[in-house]
C-alpha cells in the first residue's frame, strides 16, 4: 500500500552522491553483491545506519569511511536472495527469513538483506502483520527516523534515495520520523527508547512532534520486554555524553514506565542544599564518573557498571528523607535503601546477576567515605574499606570523587585531599600486607584441631571471629591467633 508523499523530501546533492558512490566502492563485497542482484535482474541497495555514520563520518572527515554491518534491502524475495547468494557466501541463516531477512557471511564480513516490506503492526502485540512491499520508498516510509531512512543503489548508477530528508535532517542535528511520529511510536514503543539513544550517539535533537509523540505515548513502552528496554537503555548510557537522552527519558515520562527511581530523585532537595535536586546531582555524578573512567589508562571504558551505580547511587533518598530543625533534610540510611531498591529495579529489567550485585554493593558503599570524618583513618578503618569493597574497589573510588558536586571550592579541595589521603593510606597498607585477600590466620581445620569440634555452625562463627580480629589487628602469628581463639572460644 502507498505511503503519504513523503515530507520535506530532499534532492541529494551531487558532493553526498559521490560520497556514497566512494563508499560501496571501498567494500568489495558490496561491489560484488550489486552485480550479482543486477545480473539476477534485482533492485540491492545499502540502507539505515550504514549510510547514515558513512555521511557522517564524510561530513566531519571529508572522505567515505568501509561501512561496518552491511545492512541490505532488495526486492527480491528470500528464496530469490539466497539462490544470489549461493556459491558466493560462505554461509547464510534463515532465523529471520519469516520477516524477510536472509542472514549471510560473504568474506569475513556479515551481511543481512532484507525483501522490501509494507508491513502493517498488530498494536496490541507489537508484532509486524509482515508483508511484502514493491517499492523502496515505501520500505523506507517503515523505518524508525528519517535519518535512518536513506539508501544507496548498489546497481551501476549508485542512486542515493532520501525521501523524507534524512540528510538535511542528519546536517542539521534533528531527529525527525518519516511519517507521523504518534504513528511511528504506536507501531512500536521501543522507538522512543531509541529516539532516546540517538540523542546521546548521534547528538540529534528530537524535533516538537517527536517530543509530544514521546510523551503521549511513554505508557505504551509498558508493552516491550524488559530485555529489550534494558539493551536500549544500557547502549544510551554507555555513550560519551548521555545525560542530554537521559533528561530526554526523563522529561518525557519514559523513565516513569520502566526507572520510576529515577524520575522521583527530582525536586528532592539533597542535604547540603548545593543543587537544585537530586536528579541534577545524580546527572553530575554521572558525567564526573565517565571522565574519570575516560582518563584512567588502566580502566575498562565505557564502563557499565560504574555508569549505573553513578546514575542510581542516590535513589533510597526520596524514601529517607526527614524534614530536620531549622530547614535541614536529612536522609538517614539512604544508601542502605538505595542498595536494596537498586537490586530490585535492575533485576527487573534483566541485567546480568554480576551487574546487578556490582551496582547495589557501590551504592551501600558510597557513603562509607564520609563516615571516617577528618581522614584519620586507622588501620583497621582501611582494611575494612577495601575488604568490603574487594575487586570494586578502583570504580568506588571514582564514584566517590564524582559524588563531589559542591560548587564551594574550599570544600571541594578538601574532600578531594582527604580522599587522596586514603588513597595513600590503602597504598602503604598494601605495601605492608596483602589487602586484597585477608583472610583469618588459622584455617578451617586448625580451628576445628585447636577447639575439639567438628565441621558445623561453631567452626563459622569461630572462622568469622578471627576474621574480624584480622581486620581489626593485622597479620598475627600462629601462636598469637591460637590463644586469642581460645580465649574467646573460653568465654562463650
Amino acid at each position: 500500500m502507498p505511503v503519504d508523499p513523503p515530507r520535506r523530501a530532499s534532492s541529494v546533492p551531487p558532493a553526498v552522491q559521490q560520497t556514497v558512490r566512494d563508499l560501496v566502492e571501498v567494500s568489495p563485497v558490496l561491489v560484488e553483491l550489486g552485480r550479482r542482484f543486477t545480473a539476477a535482474g534485482h533492485q540491492v541497495h545499502l540502507v539505515g545506519g550504514s549510510v547514515r555514520d558513512a555521511l557522517l563520518a564524510a561530513e566531519s572527515a571529508g572522505a567515505p569511511v568501509a561501512p561496518g554491518d552491511l545492512d541490505l534491502t532488495t526486492d527480491a524475495r528470500p528464496e530469490q536472495t539466497l539462490a544470489v547468494l549461493r556459491g558466493f557466501a560462505s554461509s547464510t541463516w534463515n532465523t529471520g527469513i519469516a520477516f524477510g531477512t536472509v542472514g549471510a557471511e560473504v568474506r569475513g564480513e556479515r551481511v543481512e538483506i532484507t525483501t522490501f516490506r509494507a508491513d502493517r503492526y498488530d498494536r496490541e502485540s507489537r508484532n509486524p502483520e509482515v508483508a511484502w512491499g514493491t517499492s523502496l520508498v515505501d520500505d523506507l516510509a517503515r523505518r524508525d527516523f528519517t535519518v535512518n531512512a536513506m539508501a544507496v543503489s548498489l546497481g551501476p548508477d549508485r542512486t542515493v534515495t532520501d525521501p523524507f530528508g534524512g540528510l538535511g535532517d542528519l546536517l542539521a542535528r534533528r531527529l525527525r520520523t518519516p511519517g507521523a511520529a504518534v504513528e511511528s511510536f504506536a507501531d512500536d514503543p521501543l522507538r522512543m527508547l531509541r529516539a532516546v539513544r540517538f540523542v546521546a550517539q548521534l547528538g540529534l535533537t528530537p524535533d516538537d512532534e517527536v517530543v509530544a509523540a514521546m510523551t503521549e505515548l511513554a505508557p505504551q513502552l509498558g508493552r516491550i520486554t524488559a530485555e529489550r528496554v534494558q539493551h536500549e537503555f544500557s547502549r544510551t548510557l554507555l555513550n560519551p555524553a548521555p545525560r542530554a537522552a537521559l533528561e530526554l527519558f526523563v522529561g518525557t515520562g519514559l523513565a516513569d514506565v520502566v526507572l520510576p527511581e529515577l524520575s522521583a530523585l527530582r525536586m528532592e532537595i539533597d542535604e547540603h542544599h548545593q543543587h537544585k535536586d537530586v536528579y541534577t546531582h545524580s546527572l553530575t555524578v554521572l558525567d564526573q564518573a565517565i571522565a574519570l573512567e575516560v582518563a584512567d589508562p588502566d580502566a575498562e571504558s565505557p564502563d557499565l557498571v560504574l555508569r549505573l551505580a553513578a546514575l542510581l547511587h542516590d535513589i533510597g533518598k526520596p524514601a529517607t528523607r526527614r524534614h530536620e530543625a531549622r530547614g535541614r533534610v536529612s536522609f538517614h540510611h539512604h544508601e542502605v535503601v538505595g542498595a536494596k531498591l537498586v537490586r530490585k529495579r535492575l533485576t527487573a529489567l534483566k541485567y546480568p546477576k554480576d551487574v546487578v550485585e556490582a551496582v547495589s554493593r557501590l551504592t551501600f558503599l558510597h557513603l562509607r567515605f564520609h563516615g571516617y570524618g577528618d581522614g584519620q583513618w586507622t588501620d583497621s578503618a582501611v582494611r575494612r574499606y577495601v575488604t568490603d569493597a574487594g575487586d570494586l574497589l578502583p570504580r568506588l573510588h571514582k564514584l566517590v570523587r564524582s559524588d563531589s558536586t559542591t560548587r564551594n571550592r574550599k570544600r571541594a579541595a578538601a574532600l578531594s585531599a582527604t580522599y587522596d589521603s586514603l588513597v595513600e593510606r590503602i597504598a602503604e597498607l598494601a605495601a605492608a600486607e596483602d589487602l586484597g585477600r585477608i583472610r583469618p590466620d588459622l584455617d578451617g581445620n586448625r580451628i576445628m584441631e585447636l577447639l575439639g569440634i567438628s565441621p558445623g555452625p561453631d567452626v563459622g562463627q569461630a572462622w568469622r571471629f578471627l576474621k574480624e580480629l584480622r581486620l581489626e589487628r593485622g597479620p598475627l602469628d600462629p601462636d598469637e591467633a591460637e590463644a586469642e581463639l581460645l580465649t574467646w572460644w573460653r568465654s562463650r
